[in-house]
């Protein structure tokens, strides 16, 4: 009876075995390898999937990610797994020491992205994917940045992950994975690097204060010198515009000053008999002559035989003008007969200096007043 009872739970466990090693259910984005008698079979996609019990079995794989432990330390893990995940992984690892070309030793964390494109290969051609990833990761960064300056290296990511992109993808081909990205994660400098980078930076700044407020400078100077320039050609352009037309204000003055004279000689030219408006006008200008050349002391002005005729003229002007009540301004006629011919003469009385007024005949010298007493 016992025996039967004990038949029974050892047939019953045999077949839970054979049926959880015959039916395998793969979800989504999920590959199981399949082996039959140790070689390669088949790839079980996801769904409900039936192998043949102890001639059919699925290939274990390695793999490897990075979690954190209870105190929050970042650590690798690794663990064997019969399914293969098709989605993109990230493969994520701590960072490592790398001496750059001017031999400054830096802490680069880079990641890598990558998908398994071929279940077989990832399987069969290599033995562990995600540490030959890493290892291949870490050895081409070295490599890389082996080859530039720190400043290169700060300054560069975007080079250092094409370049460790393309190397990496060129490797893993073989090996049935894609490689989608690569990138650094952080680049640490050694502390006293550090120090002189700042220092560095804050004389680039005050560097980069001191020109612009030169060149700020520079153009408050330049305005300026635009500004005063403007007011200059603008002052100019003023005065220019002054000028002409002071100018043409004296031209019109001159012109209306000059039609008022012919108007005015045209009146007289009417008033006198004919013939006599030129002697008129010459005997004005004598006159008009005599308080400058009578403006020094003890001078003796002669007048020339020929003007007796235009001071006649002037006699007979005022007589016209006295018979018509025009005033004659102060003045006294004095007729004087010397030889042949009448001489008529004006004298006018001038308040700064007294002079001698004479007329010169073509033989003789006749004064008419004098103030020294030698000369008379």
């Amino acid at each position: 009876m016992s025996f039967g009872i004990a038949f029974i739970i050892v047939a019953a466990l045999f077949g839970l075995f054979v049926f959880t090693s015959s039916f395998k259910i793969v979800g989504q984005a999920e590959v199981m390898v399949i082996e039959r008698l140790g070689r390669f079979h088949r790839l079980a996609r996801s769904g409900f999937n039936i192998l043949i019990p102890f001639i059919e079995r699925p290939k274990s794989i390695d793999v490897r990610f990075l979690e954190a432990d209870v105190g929050g330390q970042k650590r690798i893990a690794s663990r064997t797994t019969s399914r293969i995940d098709l989605r993109e992984q990230v493969l994520n690892f701590p960072s490592q020491p790398v001496i750059t070309k001017d031999n400054v030793t830096i802490d680069i964390d880079a990641v890598l992205y990558y998908r398994v494109a071929d279940p077989q290969k990832a399987t069969y051609s290599i033995q562990n994917l995600p540490y030959a990833l890493e290892t291949l990761t870490r050895t081409t960064l070295r490599n890389i940045v082996g080859d530039i300056e720190l400043d290169q290296t700060l300054a560069s990511r975007d080079m250092i992950n094409k370049r460790m992109r393309d190397v990496i993808e060129e490797a893993a081909v073989s090996w049935g994975v894609d490689v989608t990205r690569v990138e650094l994660q952080a680049i640490e400098p050694p502390r006293d690097i550090q120090q002189s980078m700042e220092l560095q930076m804050r004389a680039e700044r005050e560097r980069r204060a001191a020109v612009t407020n030169a060149e700020a400078g520079k153009r408050a100077a330049i305005l300026e010198a635009e500004g005063q320039r403007e007011a200059q050609v603008r002052k100019a352009e003023g005065e220019k515009e002054a000028a002409i037309l002071r100018a043409q204000g004296m031209a019109e003055a001159r012109l209306a000053l000059a039609q008022a004279e012919a108007e005015a000689i045209r009146r007289v030219g009417e008033s006198l008999p004919d013939g006599q408006a030129a002697m008129y006008l010459l005997g004005l200008k004598y006159f008009e002559a005599l308080p400058k050349l009578s403006e020094g002391k003890g001078s003796t002005i002669f007048l020339p035989s020929e003007a007796t005729g235009v001071l006649g003229a002037v006699g007979a002007v005022r007589e016209l003008l006295s018979r018509t009540g025009a005033n004659a301004g102060g003045t006294e006629s004095t007729t004087t007969r010397r030889g042949s011919g009448p001489v008529s003469a004006s004298t006018a009385s001038y308040p700064s200096t007294r002079s001698t007024l004479a007329v010169r005949s073509t033989d003789a010298q006749v004064p008419l007043s004098t103030d020294n007493p030698n000369e008379r």
